[in-house]
């Protein structure tokens, strides 16, 4: 009979749960002893004794606490911008990938213009001779001639305008 292997959520929500334990056993001891070694403390009154736990120990265990939620918060927000970036761009050219181009050309399109009827130009190429060129010179000459076409072209239009990438 073999073991069921732990998923790697199920993995992730028992570290989470032992972390979980272990930081509240953290949290216990550290109160525990501050507040032990402050009661044989004959300097101070109960009522310090008490503010002082009740300042340090917050501040031991939310300061880094919040440090890591905070680090964490800023990990995930470039994740998800780098994934925004992935899902919108093309990773070739950097230039619109096909669903997103076509989607912004139909809601421009579907757009009522203030200024009347509205106007534009499509423009579409076609690169006869890539297959050729990657085929005598390797898919990096071809990847670099799509980069260099789709460089001029952004550098030749208004900010603006759209370029994207339909075809692969």
């Amino acid at each position: 009979m073999t073991k069921p292997t732990a998923t790697p959520p199920a993995q992730a929500w028992k570290d989470v749960a032992w972390l979980t334990v272990l930081g509240t056993a953290a949290c216990l001891i550290l109160s525990l002893g501050l507040n032990y070694l402050l009661l044989f403390s004959e300097a101070l009154t109960p009522f310090a004794r008490s503010v002082i736990t009740a300042t340090l120990v917050p501040v031991a265990i939310g300061l880094p606490l919040f440090l890591l939620l905070g680090s964490k918060q800023a990990e995930i927000r470039r994740y998800r911008q780098e994934l925004n970036r992935s899902a919108t761009y093309d990773r070739l050219t950097g230039c619109l990938n096909g669903p997103v181009f076509t989607s912004m050309v139909d809601r421009r399109a579907a757009k009522p213009s203030e200024d009347g009827p509205r106007s534009g130009a499509f423009l579409v190429i076609h690169p006869e001779h890539l297959k050729s060129l990657n085929l005598r010179f390797g898919l990096e000459w071809g990847d670099e001639a799509l980069r260099l076409i789709a460089s001029t072209i952004q550098s030749s239009v208004r900010k603006e305008d759209l370029v994207g990438r339909i075809g692969t």
